[in-house]
């Protein structure tokens, strides 16, 4: 049980130091040596755990939705908070900033039978809006899948340009912002109402766009 304990403590100390060189340097720029000197460990610690660099930034891409704790709410609710908790998140976790790094790099180390990040989260976000379908609380001409691939690619592209603008430290306030422009178009009147009325109070007051009430 000792050395399984072990084991399990190395594997996640190779994790975290692997997130925070992805992080910093990019997949082509970090290295194996540079991973296991962050870490404290020898090379062979990692090979033990991780067959190679494109296994362990394969591993970290894989987990990152289980970085982000399932909303207790459901349906359309349920996908705004999912992406919320993901854009707070995104700064204090390593393993996720290490995602959001490693998005552009994924043909140097994704399988194409795997799937990549966008597929992956897309999964995660679709339960939400198929519930929210089921509901009635989309209009019914949104398709689904499509709603869900928009989410996924806008959400990246919130964080590419909230890090060039602030380190992403207004991230949160841009997927706000993304919602807020959204949902009339894509929910039911009133739907669209409750959940507006949810991202203002978890605003603390109604979203802003260029210092604009939305």
């Amino acid at each position: 049980m000792a050395q399984q304990e072990r084991s399990a403590r190395t594997r996640a100390a190779i994790l975290r130091a692997g997130a925070e060189v992805f992080a910093e340097l990019g997949f082509a720029g970090a290295s194996v040596s540079k991973i296991t000197r962050r870490a404290n460990l020898t090379l062979g610690a990692l090979y033990f755990h991780f067959e190679s660099k494109e296994h362990l930034a394969r591993e970290i891409v894989r987990a990152q939705p289980e970085l982000v704790m399932s909303p207790a709410a459901a349906g359309l609710q349920g996908a705004v908070d999912i992406t919320l908790e993901w854009a707070t998140r995104l700064t204090q976790d390593p393993l996720l900033l290490a995602g959001a790094r490693l998005v552009m790099d994924q043909e140097y180390f994704v399988r194409s039978e795997e799937g990549d990040s966008y597929r992956q989260w897309a999964g995660v976000i679709l339960p939400f809006l198929h519930e929210a379908h089921e509901n009635g609380e989309l209009r019914p001409e949104v398709d689904v899948l499509t709603l869900a691939q928009l989410m996924v690619n806008a959400s990246t592209g919130a964080q590419m340009n909230s890090q060039l603008d602030s380190g992403r430290r207004d991230l949160p306030d841009r997927i706000r912002q993304m919602w807020s422009l959204l949902l009339p178009l894509i929910a039911t009147e009133e739907c669209a109402g409750r959940v507006m009325e949810a991202l203002g109070r978890r605003e603390g007051d109604s979203p802003t766009i260029d210092g604009n009430q939305a």
